[in-house]
């Protein structure tokens, strides 16, 4: 698959770069960022680097995309933000998205997502978006009931996190839903 780069008014959505390893590190090594990615904090740059291969590859096998999420102002690269996976032939997909810590609580997740779910709707012709979420991650379920997601429900001990099982909350967006005609 050929993502095309999203723009926002504050930010710029492109595809990833090997370029932006040392930029996502930074954030993917942060306990505060890692711990409701379903990753370990990152220890060396060369994860990054895999990471970004690995999604990229995933993206030409149209199994997932992401984008990097750039401030226009500065250039600079705060987050990712993407589709962990597709089911073309149920028209669905699972939104994830992280942002560095010094980026939190200014509205940037919500802009991001906000364009990148266009983007599945409309481009991609998607019928749905799910998120799962930690129940204690309050801060990316704010972002989903911003951008009108349901909540659906709790899945019990759903997946390892640190050698321990734990419970997601799964949200979903639904494309007769989504109300924001500035995406399309």
């Amino acid at each position: 698959m050929q993502i095309h780069s999203l723009s926002t008014e504050r930010l710029l959505l492109r595809p990833m770069q090997p370029a932006d390893a040392p930029a996502l590190f930074t954030f993917w090594s942060d306990p505060n960022v890692s711990k409701h990615m379903n990753i370990e904090a990152m220890t060396r740059t060369k994860q990054a680097e895999d990471m970004i291969s690995l999604i990229n590859d995933l993206c030409a096998k149209d199994q997932a995309c992401r984008w990097s999420i750039v401030l226009k102002d500065s250039g600079e690269t705060i987050g990712s933000c993407g589709f962990n996976s597709f089911d073309f032939d149920h028209g669905r997909t699972e939104i994830g998205y992280e942002l560095g810590y010094p980026y939190w609580g200014k509205g940037y997740a919500t802009e991001a997502v906000r364009a990148v779910i266009g983007y599945g709707f409309f481009q991609l012709g998607l019928n749905r978006v799910e998120a799962k979420v930690e129940p204690e991650n309050s801060g990316s379920i704010r972002v989903l009931r911003k951008l009108g997601f349901a909540e659906e429900g709790l899945l019990r001990q759903y997946e390892k996190s640190n050698g321990q099982f734990v419970d997601l909350l799964i949200f979903s967006l639904l494309r007769d839903e989504w109300t924001d005609p500035s995406v399309r």
